[in-house]
């Protein structure tokens, strides 16, 4: 049973594009997926910041000169260059495979203003200007890589701008004269603007997006016990529609982190493109965190006498257990006793279509609490259950609840006599639906923690389970405040 209930490039790109060496060619525990739709929307959120960040750009002033017939030689300078207004339009980021993305805007306009100042011999004049570009068009190459502490790389790897045409009007004294060379000015413009576009989008990824790339972790703390490995198995996969990137996906011990004895499954994701965003999740993260927390000794129980109801007619003593283990009150007569339980193995996760399901088996030894705190083992007894599992997502990580079955238990092991073990099954069972596995189930509420990054919120899920993963789809919001 499964229920469900959530940029700027740096930021997505950043969850999707880390990526270091793999070890032993290993499958991944976790693959995230990015589709068109993704890319599309990144692509509008990078217009919209590159187009705020222009309107803080500081413009270089630019003088040369000129010689005009009958006038002879005129210097000029245009100083205190700002951009008035900035209309960037169509943008597109597109795959690149086996090397990265491809960024485009097309058809775009800035206006700017500014002074300009005219010198011949002992002549001064000044005044303004304003310049009209128009059909501006910007191609930028990123290319993708990783540096050895396993967190991502990305670099421009080609920039071209082009402007389709640009309009000078000067006022002014004499603006007449500077009018008759408009042609070198209005040339120098369209250097000066095609230049520092590109200047501007390479510092934008040398001084914002790499280093934030940075700030990504390699591993995540879940608790005091458990981690989570974030580091990439491999360089991106890029399709012409999708673009998908192979995270380790491990959970470890914080304390003894030891080698996971099994490999992640082959995940065979559906071609599925009605999301921005899809995570795959395999069974390999969630039972490499059963075997951290089952060597922990987190699935371990002790039953004593104040776990069962006051009102209870079965005390957890002798006398109370003459009922179905008669020998017991004549051996220890008057004497309480304790179960201590615990899952032989660390439980398994199977994951089929539609479906969630494991099984635990657990060993329960029961002892007497003799005087001088000596516990002398008396029975051992085997337990078995199935349990269906159930997995939602909470806008930032994947939470699950477990659903016990009905209990198998048998006799292994009686230094009291072979007795009828069906009669302990209420006790057993009181303790596991009320203490085990309300314990197990507010550690799963904690979540597992998708790889996201800040501002980035996910909305309008869907939740599949497929053979050995969960796929989990869902849109991408960027959070500007």
């Amino acid at each position: 049973m499964v229920t469900s209930t959530g940029t700027l490039p740096s930021l997505l790109l950043g969850t999707l594009l880390t990526f270091t060496s793999g070890a032993l060619g290993a499958n991944p525990g976790l693959v995230v997926r990015i589709t068109d739709q993704g890319l599309e929307y990144v692509a509008q959120e990078e217009l919209l910041a590159l187009q705020s960040k222009l309107h803080k750009v500081t413009l270089p002033d630019f003088n040369g000169d000129v010689r005009i017939k009958h006038f002879g030689s005129v210097d000029y300078r245009f100083h205190s260059l700002n951009i008035q207004s900035c209309k960037l339009l169509g943008s597109a980021l597109k795959l690149l495979p086996n090397q990265g993305l491809h960024f485009s805007i097309s058809d775009s306009f800035i206006q700017v203003t500014g002074d300009w100042k005219v010198r011949k011999r002992i002549l001064r004049l000044d005044g303004s200007f304003d310049v009209k570009v128009k059909g501006i068009t910007i191609s930028v190459n990123l290319l993708l890589d990783s540096e050895p502490s396993g967190r991502p790389k990305v670099a421009v790897s080609s920039c071209s701008s082009h402007i389709r045409d640009v309009e000078v009007h000067i006022s002014g004294d004499l603006g007449w004269l500077l009018n008759l060379f408009h042609n070198q000015i209005e040339s120098r413009f369209r250097r000066v603007l095609e230049s520092k576009i590109c200047e501007i989008i390479e510092d934008s990824v040398t001084s914002e997006l790499q280093p934030y790339l940075q700030t990504l972790p390699v591993t995540t703390e879940i608790d005091h016990l458990a981690g989570l490995d974030y580091s990439l198995m491999g360089a991106p996969q890029a399709t012409a529609q999708m673009l998908d990137v192979m995270f380790k996906g491990e959970i470890f011990s914080r304390d003894d982190r030891f080698p996971v004895a099994f490999l992640a499954p082959v995940m065979n994701l559906p071609e599925e493109h009605s999301r921005m965003v899809y995570f795959a999740i395999s069974d390999y993260a969630f039972n490499t965190a059963s075997l951290v927390y089952h060597k922990a000794g987190f699935l371990n129980f002790t039953i004593t006498d104040d776990v069962i109801p006051p009102d209870s007619s079965i005390r957890q003593n002798t006398k109370s257990f003459r009922a179905f283990v008669p020998r017991i009150a004549r051996l220890y007569p008057n004497t309480n006793l304790e179960l201590q339980g615990a899952v032989i193995s660390a439980p398994c996760l199977n994951f089929s279509p539609g479906n969630l399901s494991t099984a635990a088996q657990m060993e329960i030894e029961a002892f007497v609490l003799l005087p001088n705190s000596v516990k002398e083992p008396v029975f051992r007894l085997s337990v078995a259950t199935n349990v269906s599992a159930m997995l939602t997502f909470n806008t930032s990580k994947i939470t699950g609840f477990l659903e016990p079955g009905k209990i198998q238990v048998e006799l292994k092991e009686s230094k009291v006599g072979r007795f009828n073990v069906e009669l302990l099954e209420a006790l057993l069972n009181y303790y596991l639906l009320n203490n085990f596995y309300p314990k197990v189930n507010d550690k799963l509420a904690e979540g597992f923690p998708l790889p996201l990054l800040r501002k980035i919120q996910l909305y309008d899920p869907i939740l599949q389970i497929h053979k050995d993963f969960l796929f989990l789809g869902t849109n991408v919001r960027y959070l500007r405040v």
